[in-house]
């Protein structure tokens, strides 16, 4: 019987590899993590943005997760883009069927170019129905407004955000801090567990490659949970894997380009 970690991402495919999908399979192989994989949505998508999104049904991504649930099993899983309040509500029912609660939930909303990756209605669904089976949920500032109903300035305003996004049923919150540019060249992710913060500060890299940040950093929470880490220590190799794909970027396309996923690896020489 194999022991390695399995992680489940349900999610969008993006046809560009830098996010989604893609981006999610690429992070748990860094991370030496079986990855599986539901897929929610097709995107026609690359650096310069996405020109059109073709949902499935959402009883395609529910037999994709029973077929994964019952036969390879999940250490930990993550949502990425859902989309629709049908797909969002076929994803819960079967995560809750299945008793999973290593549940990392992205709440992607909008496209590094603006596009809208999650219908305005489903934003309801995703608090009722998602948000109370998160393990951790990892909005950006944006995305935080939009689930807390508060405007964001500061370092205060996000404390009482992640707080409120808790109240709504997830155990504990990252709110990224790669919105805010206050801070000059310094960025601050903040973790709230419930009961503590925990401040996560990194070095700001000028760079228009930044496409699937996002869901590289939610993956490797995924996958570090997966492998039994803590939270703490998840949210900080995924920091530390975010930094150097971002550091390292490909220089690939004319847009918004895709951060390096195997950047981390080499750092650790090859060994993780």
């Amino acid at each position: 019987m194999s022991t390695i970690p399995r992680a489940l991402t349900i999610a969008g495919s993006d046809s560009g590899g830098g996010a989604g999908i893609q981006a999610d399979l690429k992070t748990f192989q860094e991370l030496n993590v079986y990855g599986m994989s539901a897929i929610t949505a097709i995107t026609v998508q690359n650096t310069l943005g996405v020109e059109n999104v073709y949902p499935l049904p959402p009883k395609a991504a529910a037999e994709q997760i029973d077929a994964v649930g019952s036969d390879l099993g999940v250490d930990a899983l993550k949502t990425g883009m859902l989309f629709s309040a049908e797909i969002i509500q076929a994803v819960a029912d079967r995560i809750r069927a299945f008793g999973w609660t290593k549940v990392v939930v992205d709440p992607v909303m909008i496209a590094k170019g603006g596009a809208s990756l999650l219908l305005p209605e489903a934003v309801h669904a995703l608090k009722k129905s998602l948000l109370p089976l998160a393990y951790i949920i990892t909005p950006n500032i944006p995305e935080a407004e939009t689930l807390s109903g508060m405007h964001i300035g500061n370092m205060e305003d996000r404390r009482n955000a992640a707080k409120r996004i808790c109240s709504l049923g997830a155990k504990q919150v990252v709110i990224k801090g790669g919105h805010d540019d206050s801070g000059g060249d310094r960025v601050v992710d903040l973790l709230y567990d419930g009961s503590d913060f925990t401040e996560l500060h990194g070095q700001r890299i000028f760079t228009k490659h930044t496409h699937g940040t996002g869901c590289t950093f939610s993956a490797a929470i995924t996958a570090e949970l997966a492998k039994g880490a803590s939270s703490a220590q998840a949210v900080q190799t995924a920091r530390d894997f975010i930094q150097a794909a971002i550091e390292s970027h490909l220089g690939l396309g004319q847009g918004h380009g895709p951060t390096n996923h195997f950047a981390y690896r080499r750092l650790q020489g090859g060994v993780l």
